[in-house]
């Protein structure tokens, strides 16, 4: 481990800057990114808060975004199937329009944006008592695959561990499995792991660095990471530390890459070993693709800058413990500061559901 103080310096204001533009009006060229438009909500306001710049976002204005991200959400009638969730765009609400009986069949929720969905409300301080957690979790339930893996939504979607992932941290933020086979996600996990011990999006797929974070990820917020033995950790540690040239590339003999700072960086923090790697290395690789005019960083060098790269680096830069940044939970991929909240959330919601059960003359029993 070397020191990591030495060197170019962040450009903090220019970043908050860079990231509240993408909170108002969206350049052409993203047009195709509109049916995720909570995904880029979710990189310029969980930025904003790594940066402890959130205040520059007028309280009237993140309600607003509060706001928004409830619109969005899917909430089962009765006898409807489990589709609840978050969806990615308010081009997807039908609700009203003289198409909506027809169209309604279609609105259901999608993994990754109701995870983005939610860690977007918690980083704005919102008490999430108008999420449906039951409908949320039991929409989880409903795409999971027979072999452990899940969709992204009911119908239609690829199933691989970047969903697994998702599926975890949902009903980890939600502090609730309810029907999700933890057991049959262990296990698509496991035998996900290759030759190499890198991990990968599906079975007898390639080791990817971000398929990676995925599994362990959901191993750790499933309680689950004892399954991997002693052998097979050090094995998958190694792998992930070779990834490193100075930055972290995803993949052997690939370039490269600003967002390897926070996908294996962040699974090298779950298993302990993140010491492992060379700080000024991959601190001199990140600050080399900052955008020192406008803010932002970019996957390469010299390219254009991006919300999610810019993201990513700041989130590789904390683990690096630069100044002025607050500290990023690996596993959820969230501030510290928006995890305490939750945490005091869900301490909230255990205390009711305790209370609930004592009033109705149950036992409420709790699993460590």
């Amino acid at each position: 481990m070397d020191s990591n103080v030495d060197g170019d310096e962040v450009e903090f204001q220019k970043h908050a800057k860079y990231f509240k533009r993408f909170l108002n009006i969206l350049p052409e060229r993203l047009a195709s990114h509109d049916s995720t438009r909570v995904t880029i909500a979710f990189f310029a306001v969980s930025g904003l808060d790594v940066l402890n710049s959130l205040d520059l976002l007028p309280d009237s204005f993140q309600q607003d975004i509060v706001n928004w991200i409830y619109k969005l959400q899917v909430v089962p009638k009765p006898g409807e199937r489990a589709y609840g969730g978050i969806q990615g765009s308010s081009t997807f609400d039908v609700t009203g329009t003289p198409e909506s009986c027809g169209l309604q069949l279609y609105r259901w929720g999608h993994l990754a944006i109701t995870y983005t969905g939610i860690a977007i409300l918690v980083a704005l301080g919102d008490d999430l008592s108008r999420l449906n957690r039951r409908a949320i979790v039991e929409g989880v339930a409903a795409v999971q695959r027979d072999d452990g893996s899940f969709s992204a939504t009911i119908e239609g979607s690829e199933h691989d561990m970047r969903f697994v992932y998702c599926a975890a941290a949902i009903c980890a933020m939600m502090n609730d499995w309810g029907r999700v086979d933890r057991k049959k996600m262990a296990d698509y996990i496991l035998k996900s792991i290759r030759y190499d011990y890198g991990i990968s999006q599906h079975y007898e797929m390639e080791s990817h660095g971000g398929t990676t974070f995925c599994a362990i990820a959901a191993l750790q917020l499933s309680g689950q990471l004892h399954l991997l033995t002693p052998v097979t950790r050090e094995k998958i540690i190694r792998w992930l530390v070779f990834r490193q040239q100075d930055g972290f590339q995803g993949r052997p003999n690939k370039p490269v890459d600003t967002c390897y700072s926070f996908w294996i960086a962040a699974t090298l923090k779950i298993l302990n070993a993140f010491e492992l790697s060379n700080f000024r290395d991959n601190r001199d690789y990140v600050l080399s693709t900052q955008d020192s005019t406008i803010g932002g960083f970019s996957k390469w060098p010299q390219a254009y800058t991006d919300p999610f790269h810019t993201y990513f680096g700041l989130c590789g830069l904390s683990f690096l413990g630069e100044p002025g940044l607050q500290e990023v939970v690996p596993s959820l991929n969230i501030s510290m500061r928006a995890y305490r909240r939750l945490q005091e959330l869900q301490r909230n919601w255990s205390l009711l559901e305790d209370g609930l059960a004592s009033a109705n003359g149950e036992v409420a029993v709790h699993i460590e």
